[in-house]
């Protein structure tokens, strides 16, 4: 008797998890992993808990990203147990960015939620960020409006990065930080993650039309597991917001910016080129006399240089990537997909 409730259990908890994978999920959350094994048993405990209150069918995507640890063999066993649960394991590190682009193809939702692995993130926020999206947002990012991590390495160089980006990108918003946050399907149709611009999703979102707010969430202080976040991210954002910035002024006529560039260099080899005319009739200086001829040769290459081949390599990459549609990532394994 025992053995046939057993297998009765069993039955039924097939049955459940066939049901939700042939349902078309309403919410997809997707959680970039790397070295989270202690983290993973309870941060799911807790997504489970959240997610059932909402009433809503659901997906979750847990990304390995190459960890190192037991991590995706927890990942396996979760996919084995709960039929929400699907597993993307790339097959190196390739950072969050990364991760975060293939959560984003592998989900399925008509609303897409990221967030940490690392329990610092509370999915019982997943709620209030649904609720403040059917308002009429598109895109509700949280905010760390209590940060549970190091003053001087952590909150206060994140305070200027956040501030720099919202001067930049236009969107004033307190935490790009914050990983949970919560976008319509829409928003991110056109997005393409390169570098580190996982964090400025937002200002993609708000370039295309997307209607953008935060909201306060929670933040616990890490307890299991190491950081994997330190002040050499900074330097990294500084680029990055390079790329935003040229980007939003350029992207659709870089001409402006490499022609300038080469319109400066061809001036300066003019410059050099009159002074070098100017000491050989009034001074009956020799060209070899000065440097100012080489200059004017060097100058005008560079010129030509910054008109031609920085605008193609700018074109190459990106069409490299869009044109053929190639991911920035390799998947190794895929566990809990339809196929």
């Amino acid at each position: 008797m025992k053995r046939f409730d057993e297998e009765e259990t069993l039955m039924r908890k097939r049955a459940y998890s066939e049901a939700r994978e042939m349902e078309q999920p309403e919410i997809s959350v997707f959680l970039p992993v790397y070295d989270e094994e202690p983290n993973l048993r309870p941060l799911h405990a807790k997504l489970d808990e959240a997610l059932r209150e909402l009433g809503r069918t659901a997906e979750i995507i847990y990304v390995d990203d190459g960890s190192t640890d037991g991590s995706l063999e927890v990942l396996r066993e979760l996919a084995r147990l709960d039929g929400r649960v699907r597993v993307v394991a790339l097959r190196r590190n390739y950072g969050q960015t990364a991760a975060m682009s293939a959560g984003i193809d592998a989900a399925s939702g008509e609303v897409l939620i990221p967030m940490d692995a690392d329990l610092q993130n509370d999915p019982a926020d997943i709620k209030r960020l649904l609720e403040k999206l059917d308002q009429g947002y598109d895109v509700v990012s949280g905010w760390r409006l209590n940060r549970q991590d190091k003053m001087v390495t952590r909150k206060i160089p994140s305070m200027l990065a956040n501030r720099l980006i919202s001067w930049i990108g236009g969107v004033p918003l307190h935490d790009y930080g914050c990983s949970l946050k919560a976008y319509r399907r829409e928003s991110l149709q056109d997005v393409r993650l390169y570098g580190e611009m996982h964090r400025f999703i937002p200002i993609y979102a708000s370039w295309a039309g997307a209607k953008v707010t935060e909201i306060p969430v929670e933040h616990h202080a890490r307890t299991m597991g190491k950081s994997k976040y330190g002040l050499s991210r900074t330097v990294k954002v500084i680029f990055d917001l390079m790329t935003i910035k040229f980007m939003a002024s350029y992207q659709t006529k870089p001409i402006y910016v490499f022609g300038t560039c080469g319109l400066l260099a061809f001036a300066i080899s003019f410059l050099t080129g009159m002074l070098a005319i100017y000491w050989k009739l009034i001074h009956r200086a020799d060209f070899v006399q000065t440097p100012l001829p080489v200059l004017t040769i060097v100058m005008f290459a560079v010129g030509v240089q910054f008109l031609l081949m920085g605008m193609l390599a700018e074109m190459l990459v990106r069409t490299y990537h869009e044109s053929q549609a190639k991911p920035i990532y390799a998947v190794r394994e895929k566990l809990g997909f339809k196929e």
